[in-house]
């Protein structure tokens, strides 16, 4: 329990010193190697087979492509593009994924039985670790925000700096 508070401690200190938004004015140098942004036409982004698990697939003969747009320098993001063809499959989200469809639709139940269908320009949050059925009548083509879910350890941290600001627990958006 003591290492745990010594390292919740060290996290809060360390995150005071690294703010998530620097303050207007603030030059922060870009490391070797790296880019600061990368942009693209999304219609130029090569998509590559990405077939999906065939243990996963319910009916169907789902084809799905994957275009990686962009990684975060410590891996703990991507970006990419993802399109498939008609079939219904589960899918196992093992990192948190935002998507923001693009054109067609996929009808999704969740884990907990919420089914929801989600349409060009519809936005859809996954949490990582969970199950969901997706079910595609004719085709989908979405764009994926990935993240690796943080250690419990650092939730932990990131909820006690909160605490020791005098912020009040973060809600979830209502969907």
């Amino acid at each position: 329990m003591a290492l745990k508070m010594l390292f919740a401690e060290f996290m809060t200190v360390a995150m005071r010193a690294t703010p998530l938004f620097p303050k207007s004015g603030a030059v922060r140098p870009v490391a070797r190697g790296r880019r600061p942004m990368i942009a693209s036409p999304a219609i130029d982004l090569p998509m590559l087979p990405a077939p999906i698990d065939p243990a996963w697939i319910v009916s169907g003969t789902p084809v799905a492509r994957l275009a990686e747009h962009s990684r975060s320098h410590d891996d703990a993001a991507v970006t990419a593009m993802w399109d498939c063809t008609a079939g219904e499959f589960n899918w196992y989200f093992g990192w948190d994924e935002t998507v923001v469809i693009l054109e067609g639709e996929v009808h999704v139940t969740a884990e907990d039985g919420t089914e929801q269908t989600l349409r060009a320009g519809d936005i859809g949050f996954f949490n990582g670790g969970t199950w969901a059925n997706w079910r595609i009548d004719t085709y989908v083509r979405k764009i994926a925000f990935c993240r690796k879910p943080f250690p419990e350890p650092v939730v932990l941290a990131y909820r006690l700096r909160d605490l020791l600001r005098g912020e009040a627990p973060k809600p979830a958006l209502a969907a």
